[in-house]
């Protein structure tokens, strides 16, 4: 195993490190519940005799992980599919950059998919916020999970933490030879219009800034797309969107843990993942003679053509497009038991009355007719 002391701040856990943290795991106040969502049915004391048995990474994320994202696909949703697994090669590593819209389980399903098919799971980032308890910490780590810390608003802590983030993902996939999985922007998208932020474009330059081109192709980027026909915190999201209109939105306490508990818990329908060719070298070469701002915004457009243009749109996606224009075009895509359950969804906005309704469900309709109308215009200009 490559180690390097100067990602220690932010890295996963090594190897030799396991057998301490599933120790520490199993005597957290909630195993018991864990153990009973992970392995339903099982008695208690072999649960921990299977957590004492994990020696490596490989092992907990073989023999526990995986039933994790087993019975989250299980419980809530209602189908789990997927395609482009022949746009990758099990030999080879990729940085896997994934519109983001739950906390947890855009990366954590997405690494299912890769077992199934004899590849390796993916390094996975972890935002800062969300190691508030140790025993997150300990499964995130063990989970090959690195920290991503959000700079404050000082220009020179900005830099040398992006710096050290390109620096380890670099060492991850060039040295460690293991994939990374990372979100296209800072944080969930809200409104369901999937964006790359250019700048991550120029995080992942930072490592190798004499040559943007190789910098980028060395890391084989691949765009992950993931479809739920449910979005999950949809309402969450909408009241935090409302809430902020004008400002800053001030989180609670807790409330990204509650998030990841909703992800998990709350039903999904049919959740769809696509994974993209690799950007080549070749797809760079043509914005190479543009200014840096411009190619990181180009390279970030080319990113997000490939994520919207691959959307498994949902027949929820089409009734809010038809409600929120107040239009009949996709009638024939959805039935009327489809658009009625659907409203059921809206009605439950009623309920906070502190809000003005219209807006609020005007916010909530974006979420869902969004990515009609990303993937509408990516396609397009796909076929021109």
């Amino acid at each position: 195993m490559i180690k390097d002391p100067r990602f220690d701040d932010i890295r996963p856990y090594y190897d030799e490190e396991i057998p301490e943290a599933m120790a520490r795991i199993a005597k957290c106040g909630f195993f018991a519940l864990l153990a009973d969502y992970v392995f339903p049915g099982t008695p208690l004391e072999q649960v921990r005799e299977l957590f004492s048995s994990i020696k490596n990474t490989h092992d907990f994320q073989h023999k526990v992980m995986y039933y994790v994202n087993e019975q989250i696909i299980k419980r809530s949703c209602t189908s789990f599919t997927y395609d482009g697994i022949e746009n990758v090669n099990s030999q080879s590593q990729y940085l896997y950059v994934s519109n983001h819209r739950d906390i947890m389980l855009d990366a954590s399903l997405l690494q299912n998919v890769l077992v199934d098919n004899g590849h390796d799971t993916s390094e996975i980032t972890f935002g800062a916020n969300l190691m508030s308890m140790p025993v997150i910490v300990d499964i995130g780590k063990s989970n090959k999970m690195f920290k991503v810390e959000r700079a404050g608003n000082n220009p020179k802590d900005f830099y040398y933490t992006s710096l050290h983030l390109s620096q380890y993902i670099r060492h991850a996939i060039m040295e460690k030879q293991q994939s990374v999985w990372i979100a296209q922007r800072n944080g969930r998208t809200k409104d369901g219009i999937d964006a790359t932020d250019q700048g991550i474009i120029k995080m992942f330059e930072m490592s190798r800034p004499e040559d943007r081109v190789e910098a980028l192709s060395d890391l084989s980027i691949v765009p992950v797309t993931v479809s739920y026909e449910w979005e999950p915190c949809d309402i969450k999201k909408a009241l935090e969107m409302y809430e902020s209109r004008g400002g800053v939105y001030t989180k609670m306490p807790g409330e990204d843990v509650s998030s990841i508990l909703s992800g998990i818990s709350d039903p999904k329908g049919n959740v769809h993942f696509h994974i993209g060719k690799p950007i080549a070298r070749e797809d760079l070469l043509p914005f190479d003679d543009q200014v840096n701002s411009k190619f990181n915004a180009s390279v970030a457009k080319l990113i997000d053509k490939r994520i919207c243009s691959s959307y498994k749109l949902w027949p929820n996606n089409y009734i809010a497009h038809d409600l929120l224009y107040g239009q009949h075009t996709y009638k024939s895509l959805y039935t009327k038991e489809q658009k009625q359950k659907f409203l059921e969804r809206v009605s439950l906005l009623e309920k906070y009355d502190t809000c003005d309704y219209d807006t609020l469900k005007e916010i909530f309709l974006g979420i869902y007719a969004n990515p009609v109308n990303s993937f509408l215009k990516f396609s397009e200009e796909i076929d021109k």
